[in-house]
């Protein structure tokens, strides 16, 4: 047999490749949901990080230094349960939420600098890069915040007369704004009827910083020697960061792109943090997390891949090893129900019976069809022995007295006539017998079904056997309780019931009685035909219905029948739908039991009768 076609082989294959499929899959869902994760963690992380240090960056805008951090540093970092830690430049501890002595992470995770805020990740920053919540000098008092408040709420509502719907929102000054529905501040756009001119104009306190930021953005712009034509006066945009340029306003508006306009955007820039560096607590260093352990990672190292492909082809040997065991376990049986199949067929092989499972079963099966298959084979030869037997009687005697009265020595005299005949009667009911059974077994027997009455049937088969039972010294006797009836052939019940009843006559000595009789009972009709004989002998009665099986060897065929009549009678009950039975003792007789699904009585009978 070829490799590719061995069972053994494709399931190797089919293991082999449902280790491969698995691990794949295995491992590419474990990469997809660890990188995931790690994502996602490193996605909360960060987030986390970015809202630490926002607030540390706020605290930072509103107080000179760090003094009072501490109670801030434990809060965050008992709501994060992360450990948080704040340093200088040189790693001098400002503030940190774990006990004293513990190491510091190798790196610090960011720099804590309100004057210079990561723009692309604080949330508020401006392009120059202060923290808006550091307002210095810029912070109003209670009387200019209610002075400005009141400006803006006037400035509300003459803009809904106008059809704009905006909202009010205190800056961190305590300057209050206008914002669109977006959270936008002001485009700039005014109506004719709300533009007093007083909302956005500086209270004393904000002029008096606007001025200080002036004089030293001045100074700055003399030391880069950048002269303008008009004097330095910044607005309140410039002092929030709000509007990155042009910061001056004069007759004629700066060039942005400039060299002199990137000189003053710069001193603008450098003016501010000058201005506000008393008010914001100095630059510290951020440290996250706990001692020199680094943040995890997913690395696919060397290492790893080494790791993952050593699992992959351990777990591929294990299946190919495995599978191998089992499917030779498998293998080994069907190789020998194989040779089994492949011995000669008189030999009739077994096979041993090793497992319980579907194997097994099919090991069982085979030994069952083995024996079925050397019965058969038994009753095969015994049929052609019998079948031979039975016809080199009378064909031995046919051609005996033909041979001798061709050669003169017997005159063919009626006498010698009648005995040919009788003989060529046993062989033409040898030759139907066989014919019946031959249909029977090729499924061809053919019933003509009608409704028959049980009492006349038993009538029929009585007339039939009567002068030959009384010529025998046996009284025949019909017995028929009420009037049943059965959808049956009448001629192939006659034929079983005459069988049953020159068998019983065959064996039942002169002076005894053979009795037909039916009954009705639930769904059925049963005929038994019982004899006062011999009996038969309890080991036979499994061999009754053979073919060619008598229960005296020593008896002529031509009294004992052809030995086919008890198997026709099988056949033909079969056909109808009913089964057959017998029940013997020696020296008191044998009842034979058909038993046939009844019918209705016919409509067209019933109404006669009454």
């Amino acid at each position: 047999m070829p490799l590719r076609r061995s069972l053994l082989v494709r399931l190797l294959i089919t293991s082999v490749l449902i280790a491969l499929c698995s691990v794949a899959a295995t491992a590419w869902l474990a990469v997809q949901t660890t990188t995931r994760a790690i994502q996602e963690e490193q996605g909360q992380v960060l987030a986390e990080d970015m809202d630490i240090l926002r607030q540390l960056s706020g605290y930072a805008a509103g107080h000179p230094d760090w003094s009072g951090v501490a109670g801030t540093l434990r809060t965050i970092s008992h709501r994060t349960g992360r450990r948080i830690a704040l340093t200088a430049g040189d790693r001098t501890p400002f503030a940190d939420s774990a006990a004293r002595g513990t190491s510091l992470p190798p790196r610090a995770a960011a720099t804590v600098d309100p004057l210079r805020t990561d723009t692309s990740t604080e949330p508020g920053a401006q392009l120059a890069g202060v923290d808006p919540r550091a307002v210095g000098p810029y912070r109003l008092p209670a009387t200019e915040r209610l002075r400005v408040a009141k400006l803006a709420t006037v400035r509300q509502l003459c803009f809904a007369r106008n059809g704009i719907q905006t909202r009010l929102e205190r800056m961190p000054s305590g300057r209050t704004v206008l914002t669109d529905e977006d959270g936008r501040l002001d485009s700039g756009y005014v109506p004719t009827e709300c533009a007093d001119g007083l909302l956005n104009t500086p209270t004393p306190t904000e002029q008096k910083a606007l001025d200080a930021l002036s004089a030293l953005t001045r100074t700055c712009l003399d030391r880069h020697k950048v002269h303008l034509d008009h004097p330095v006066a910044l607005t309140l945009e410039a002092a929030g960061g709000a509007t990155p340029a042009p910061y001056l306003i004069g007759k004629r508006a700066v060039d942005q792109h400039g060299a002199p306009a990137r000189t003053t955007n710069a001193c603008v820039d450098d003016a501010r943090r000058r201005q506000l560096a008393p008010y914001v607590a100095p630059v510290a260093e951020l440290f996250l997390g706990t001692g020199d352990r680094p943040v995890p990672r997913f690395d696919m190292s060397a290492a790893n891949k080494a790791k993952v492909f050593g699992v992959a082809g351990l777990v591929l040997a294990l299946t190919v090893a495995v599978t191998a065991l089992v499917a030779t376990r498998l293998v080994r049986p069907l190789r020998a129900l194989t040779q089994a199949a492949q011995q000669p067929p008189e030999r009739h092989v077994r096979v041993p019976v090793t497992t319980q499972d579907e194997t097994g079963i099919l090991a069982l099966a085979f030994n069952e069809l083995t024996e079925r298959r050397e019965r058969m084979e038994a009753q095969r030869k015994a049929m052609v022995s019998d079948i031979a037997h039975e016809l080199r009687t009378p064909l031995t005697n046919i051609r005996g007295w033909l041979e001798v009265a061709r050669d003169g020595l017997v005159d063919p005299d009626p006498e010698l006539l009648s005995s040919l005949h009788e003989e060529a009667v046993v062989l033409q009911r040898v030759i139907d017998d066989l014919q019946d059974l031959a249909a029977a077994d090729a499924g061809t027997l053919r019933l003509h079904r009608e409704d028959v009455r049980a009492d006349e049937l038993l009538e029929q088969v009585a007339a039939a056997h009567r002068v030959g039972a009384e010529a025998a010294g046996i009284r025949l006797v019909t017995e028929v309780a009420g009037t049943p009836w059965l959808d049956a052939d009448p001629v192939r019940m006659r034929q079983a019931l005459g069988n049953l009843v020159s068998n019983a006559t065959r064996h039942t000595p002169a002076g005894g009685t053979v009795t037909l009789s039916a009954r009705h009972e639930v769904g059925e009709v049963v005929f038994e035909v019982a004899d006062t004989g011999a009996g038969i002998d309890p080991a036979d009665l499994a061999s009754v219905f053979d073919r060619f099986w008598r229960a005296e060897k020593s008896r002529s065929r031509r009294t004992g029948g052809s030995g086919l009549g008890l198997d026709i009678v099988r056949q033909l009950v079969a056909a109808h739908g009913g089964t057959v039975s017998v029940a013997s003792e020696v020296g008191t007789g044998t009842v034979f039991t058909l038993r046939l699904p009844c019918a209705q009585e016919p409509a067209s009978h019933a109404t006669g009768s009454g």
